[in-house]
């Protein structure tokens, strides 16, 4: 799908990437830009200012539903990587997290976007344990205050489809970062290339209607199965295994450690939050 001519001629006149300040977001920044002839950023957080008309850059608290509102206002498709990215109290999640993609979504049917790639996670199953294989049916298990977050904005994507005919593809994004940080990693990496691939395939595939797709590369211990979002055609060309040496010369975890028991590792311990 990038090819020269998806350059010269991108076949999207704008898109919205939220969360345009985080890791991620700055990472997509540029990879994006073959999709569209705008790229419209947003965060809430600083945004390296604008490097030429094919940029756009807006702040915006997602827990501002006007804000959100213009926005949204103009572009043909979203791409929702903003919120809070940890876990952290119910309160700080509530308004970026749960508000806030009540607002994409709203804003989505009230200025006509009918496609939305949302930025879900494995922290939807993260109570699951280390080895059992999941797929898209999976009864899901949330971990934390962020990953009920990911499952209501799972939900959100299912009703705003069947209520309005907004289509999206939500993806579980498993460990996305340059290398594997850790033994559980190396079952949940998902290399840069291989998101870029994913999107790329959420962005142009028809018919998506609401999709669940695992965001992992081809790791040999992986524990996801993506049968159920076939139709996208993802096909992860990167692995986790050039990277096992040098993990498991790491320290080896207790046994009791979440790292070592739980698919959604470290967050099913984390909090609780406010006691005294």
């Amino acid at each position: 799908m990038t090819t020269s001519t998806t350059r010269a001629h991108p076949p999207f006149n704008r898109l919205l990437l939220t969360g345009a300040a985080g890791e991620l977001g700055k990472m997509l920044r540029k990879r994006l830009k073959p999709f569209t002839r705008v790229l419209r950023l947003s965060d809430i957080a600083d945004i390296a200012p604008a490097l030429d008309e094919s940029e756009e850059i807006y702040y915006c608290d997602l827990a501002d539903k006007k804000a959100v509102d213009e926005l949204v206002q103009g572009v043909d498709a979203i791409l929702h990587f903003g919120g809070v990215s940890t876990e952290r109290s119910f309160e700080d999640i509530l308004g970026a997290n749960i508000c806030g993609v009540f607002h994409i979504y709203e804003a989505a049917r009230r200025h006509g976007v009918k496609r939305v790639i949302f930025a879900s996670s494995n922290h939807v199953i993260g109570f699951y344990p280390q080895g059992q294989r999941l797929d898209a049916h999976s009864v899901r298990r949330p971990d934390s205050y962020y990953g009920l977050s990911k499952s209501y904005g799972e939900d959100m994507a299912s009703f705003y489809f069947d209520r309005y005919g907004i289509e999206t593809v939500s993806i579980r994004i498993g460990s996305s970062f340059v290398e594997p940080q850790n033994r559980r990693m190396l079952c949940t990496w998902l290399s840069y290339n291989d998101l870029t691939q994913l999107l790329e395939r959420a962005l142009f595939t028809a018919d998506v209607g609401h999709t669940v797709v695992y965001g992992v590369s081809d790791n040999q211990n992986a524990w996801w199965d993506n049968r159920y979002a076939a139709h996208l055609g993802f096909n992860p060309q990167d692995t986790s295994e050039g990277f096992r040496s040098q993990v498991e010369a790491q320290p080896m975890p207790a046994a009791d450690d979440p790292l070592m028991l739980f698919q959604g590792g470290a967050f099913v311990a984390a909090g609780p939050f406010g006691d005294d």
